[in-house]
């Protein structure tokens, strides 16, 4: 599983410019069950995804298609961790359950 966090390089006018193409973007991702959770950070510097299990290579090349990325208004940070305790309703991505 992955932790990204999205840290805004521009204005905010200009990120809310892109937001709509961003969240069809998400919605695309959610729709082909890559993405579990995603948001704004409450300090409105950036966005968070948690992502399921991936290759990495394959994690890089989403992020890669997201708009906000296509016009260089974000960084990335990704964070890899294998979930080992989940709540009931994440077991389905628990990857100790999963071995």
């Amino acid at each position: 599983m992955y932790i990204v966090m999205l840290a805004y390089k521009a204005p905010r006018e200009e990120i809310d410019y892109l937001l709509p193409d961003h969240i069809e973007w998400l919605t695309r991702q959610y729709d082909a069950g890559y993405f579990l959770c995603s948001g704004r950070q409450p300090s409105h510097s950036g966005r968070v995804i948690i992502t399921r299990p991936m290759p990495r290579g394959k994690l890089e090349a989403l992020l890669a298609t997201d708009p906000l990325d296509l016009a260089k208004m974000v960084t990335h940070q990704v964070v890899e961790f294998e979930a080992t305790r989940t709540a009931p309703e994440l077991a389905r991505v628990n990857e100790a359950l999963a071995s």
